[in-house]
């Protein structure tokens, strides 16, 4: 055994009471007849999936997992839809993208059980805006300017209606592009870096570490973090098969380890050990630094912009727990968006939607059982942080009216 597997192992152990989590003998473990099949994407916010496997806490609860990496967040869709995945590391906006036809058959449920991290998304450029640096006005000019003399770009995001998707449209319209005059294409996320390399795209928005990498093999920069667009928005989420969703001590079970390793992350000395476990080929296959630089928040941006620091606004896991609550307001505000960037047509039933497909009341009986504190922010107003604007989930359709799209 390595000195480095020995120092994991004895670090596991000494912070396997990082959570009040870990000190409930009273807890109900579940006992699941077969192993729980739980899908993953190659990026790093996947990481609370795979130290929960890595670090033993799956099993401390009771539940055999297999962890499965997915090609595609459409195959990871699948999966959920087919119950081949009973859950999986998921894009928080892609149940709402589906229920609303969207990205998938409009109607079906994927409920959501918790979110899994804030922040940690990026939006790369290739090299040719290196001059607009970290400004969107900036860039849009330059975005303007190539499509006026009929070479508009293209920007590559993850699912239609997904969290980078989202993020992607947000910028653009900030910038002042009027999104219908560029291309959006859907691109897998390990596959990103490779198609702007060869030039299949301009720009891209993706989670970490790919962002980073592009800056690292030197063919683009990170333009924008996505806690600069909305500090501290939801961003991945634990999603459920619909007929798993009701096996609740299982789902508990699951939850109670996956709440066990976010509280580990958010430890800096544990977030050195999760980089070196996560970069492996089975799991994200990048490189150890890149991830770990992102995950302490030391960014190497590229480009002109250089080093710079995020410090409790980088990728979070728990936040004592303020992160994993699945909020009724967020999934409203990404509706939202759908109908303000013309993904849907007309306004779906945005209370309706959003109770459907959001968990809270499991949520809320995990934390209680783990001795979290629940936030009390489950309808509170959001204020994204690139432009200062204030959505109230209690009515979506004024913010909508107020924030019309560049022309």
């Amino acid at each position: 055994m390595t000195h480095d597997r020995r120092s994991f192992l004895k670090l596991a152990a000494s912070t396997a009471a990082v959570t009040a989590a870990t000190t409930l003998p009273q807890f109900a473990r579940a006992q699941a007849k077969k192993p729980i099949n739980i899908g993953f994407i190659a990026l790093t916010d996947c990481a609370s999936i795979v130290m929960a496997q890595e670090l033993g806490y799956f099993k401390k609860y009771g539940v055999e997992v297999n962890v499965i990496k997915q090609a595609s967040w459409a195959a990871t869709r699948d999966g959920l839809l087919s119950g081949d995945l009973q859950a999986a590391h998921c894009l928080f906006g892609m149940p709402l993208s589906v229920y609303t036809g969207i990205g998938g058959p409009a109607g079906k449920e994927l409920p959501i059980a918790m979110i899994l991290d804030n922040n940690g998304q990026g939006i790369a450029l290739e090299n040719s805006f290196k001059a607009a640096g970290g400004d969107p006005k900036a860039a849009g000019e330059m975005i303007r300017k190539l499509v006026a003399s009929g070479k508009a770009p293209t920007f590559a995001v993850t699912f239609p209606g997904g969290t980078h998707d989202i993020w992607m449209r947000y910028w653009l319209a900030n910038a002042g592009v009027n999104q219908s005059k560029v291309g959006i294409i859907t691109v897998p996320p390990p596959q990103m870096v490779a198609n702007m390399k060869v030039g299949n795209m301009d720009g891209f928005c993706v989670g970490e570490p790919w962002p980073g990498v592009a800056v690292q093999q030197g063919i683009g920069f990170t333009h924008l973090t996505t806690q600069q667009l909305w500090r501290n928005h939801p961003e991945k989420a634990l999603v459920l098969n619909k007929e798993f969703s009701a096996r609740r001590d299982e789902v508990k079970a699951v939850m109670r380890a996956v709440l066990d390793a976010s509280a580990w992350l958010d430890s800096l000395p544990n977030r050195r050990q999760a980089a070196k476990v996560i970069s492996a080929s089975k799991y994200v296959n990048a490189s150890a630094d890149v991830i770990e630089g992102r995950l302490e928040g030391k960014y190497d941006m590229g480009g002109i912009i250089g080093n710079k620091q995020f410090l409790g606004d980088q990728m979070m896991f728990s936040r004592a727990g303020q992160t994993n609550l699945p909020r009724h307001g967020h999934a409203i505000w990404f509706l939202a968006q759908y109908v303000r960037f013309g993904l849907l047509k007309t306004a779906p039933d945005y209370q309706a939607v959003a109770e459907k497909l959001i968990m809270d009341d499991l949520y809320r009986e995990v934390a209680k059982e783990a001795g979290l504190k629940v936030p009390n922010d489950d309808m509170a107003t959001v204020k994204t942080t690139i432009d200062g604007w204030t959505f109230d989930p209690k009515n979506p359709a004024a913010y909508i009216k107020a924030h019309p799209l560049p022309s």
